[in-house]
This record gives structure tokens, C-alpha cells and sequence, in this order.
């Protein structure tokens, strides 16, 4: 459990887009600085070897790491300062797991879920592949509810939820990550039962978690929204805040985050 003294957990998602090239951009310094209770790191793209647990360490951090057979590619980590209760690794899908994934960590009555979506802009047969995840990824959800019903779900969804969310929409829809089907899958997933925490907060447009490398996208603020924190309608309650950090540039990508009532 995470200590009394401190009635708030705070919780950061950030996909690194490589955590070793991250930390060659002082990615250490800045975890140094914000301190969160969880850190919830995606597409790490390292072995559990190749990533530097003796930093995070000296930092108070516990360091669990769920890596693809692939070598540099996908995989997620999770860091906490209070030792989780139980730390489950994957879906029990091959398919999935091997990849890398959903790392799970217990802390109380909370469950944290870092997962990493696929993408499915190399064509079909990924688009497939993503489409088949999102519904096994719901389905994992819904099952493991019913003896974890108070779920934290962080990373990277490699999906704009809403019109809002990405800067160009009419010009997108017949994007990966933009597409009908994939916007109509997460809005049936919110109806389900779930909270997209910084919508809870935040109904403005033009903030973003993640910015092409192209046509200096990220100065010009042309980005999509697709990095949550996501919790189940039973924890509204205890939602304290939540937000996106795009001043961090150790990635395409910048963390979100999200306050909670332990």
C-alpha cells in the first residue's frame, strides 16, 4: 500500500519512444523532478537487461519490465516508489504477450494496467491486429473487473478518441488512429464503464500527447491525443486531477497524468 502520509497517488504515462534514447535526453532528470507514485513507460524497445534499473533505484523506484521478443521493439515498463502486491505480466494471449504489451501491477484495491496499443499504420494486416486487440483488451478488462473492480488503465491507446483530440480530423479519417471503427470501438468501451480522466477535467481542444517528427509539428502544435489514463466509473470519486505535460521532450510523444484519492 502507498503510505497514509501521502493521501494522493499520482500516477504519469509516457511512451518513450526507446527508453534508452531517453535517457540520453536527460530523461533521468526529469523523473528526478516530478517523482510520481507510478511511472508507466511504453514502447521501452529494450530487453529487461538493457534498461538502467539502477538508476531508478537510487530514485526509490521498484522497476517491473515486460519486453517483446523482438529486441528493440514495443514493450512497457512500470516503476513505483511503494512495492505493488502482486505484478502480473501480459493478457495470457501469445499473441499479445509476446509482444510486449500489458504489465499489471496490485497496489490495495488498485489495479494499474500499462499497456501499449498496437499501431496499425504499416497496413491491413496490422490494422487487423490492432482491431482484434482492442476487443481482446475490453474483454481482459471486463474479466479481470469482476475480482479488480477498481482499474487504472495508462499508455498509449494509438487512438484520437474524438474530434477534438487530433488537429486535423476531416483530413485523418481514413487514418490508423483516426479511423471510424476505432473511434466508434472506444466510445462503446467508454460506455462500458470507463472514464477518460483528463476529459473529466479538460473539454478543451488542441492539447496533445504526440507530434510527427515531420514538418515541425510539434512548434506548430498539429498533434493527436492519443496517450490516457483511463479508470473505471467506481473511481470517479477519488479522481483529483489530471493532465498532459507537453513541455517534456524526450519523445514524439509527451506524459499524461493523472492524480487519484488513494
Amino acid at each position: 500500500m502507498f503510505s497514509l502520509l501521502f493521501p494522493l497517488m499520482k500516477i504519469i504515462s509516457y511512451n518513450v519512444n526507446g527508453i534508452r534514447a531517453a535517457m540520453n535526453k536527460d530523461l533521468g532528470s526529469w523523473i528526478a523532478q516530478e517523482m510520481p507514485d507510478v511511472l508507466c513507460l511504453q514502447e521501452t524497445k529494450a530487453q529487461p537487461e538493457q534498461i538502467d534499473n539502477g538508476l531508478f533505484e537510487k530514485l526509490g523506484y521498484n522497476v517491473y519490465a515486460h519486453s517483446a521478443e523482438k529486441k528493440g521493439y514495443s514493450g512497457v515498463a512500470l516503476l513505483s516508489k511503494s512495492k505493488p502486491d502482486a505484478v502480473h505480466y501480459g493478457m495470457n494471449d501469445t499473441r499479445y504477450d509476446k509482444e510486449g504489451r500489458v504489465i499489471r501491477a496490485d497496489f490495495g484495491d488498485i489495479s494499474i494496467i500499462n499497456v501499449y496499443f498496437p499501431s496499425g499504420t504499416t497496413g491491413d494486416i496490422r490494422q487487423d491486429f490492432k482491431m482484434e486487440f482492442l476487443s481482446d483488451f475490453h474483454s481482459f478488462l471486463n474479466s479481470l473487473r469482476k475480482d479488480r473492480p477498481n482499474l487504472v488503465i495508462c499508455g498509449d491507446f494509438n487512438i484520437c478518441r474524438l474530434w477534438i483530440d487530433i488537429h486535423n480530423p476531416k483530413g485523418n479519417l481514413k487514418t490508423s488512429g483516426f479511423l471510424p471503427e476505432e473511434r466508434e470501438w472506444f466510445q462503446v468501451f467508454i460506455d462500458d464503464g470507463y472514464i477518460d480522466s483528463f476529459r473529466e477535467f479538460n473539454s478543451d481542444p488542441h492539447n496533445y500527447s504526440w507530434w510527427s517528427f515531420r514538418a515541425n509539428s510539434r512548434a506548430k502544435n498539429k498533434g493527436w491525443r492519443i496517450d490516457y489514463n483511463i479508470v473505471t466509473g467506481n473511481l470517479k470519486d477519488r479522481l483529483v486531477n489530471a493532465g498532459i505535460m507537453p513541455e517534456a521532450n524526450h519523445s514524439d510523444h509527451c506524459p499524461v497524468w493523472l492524480e487519484l484519492k488513494q
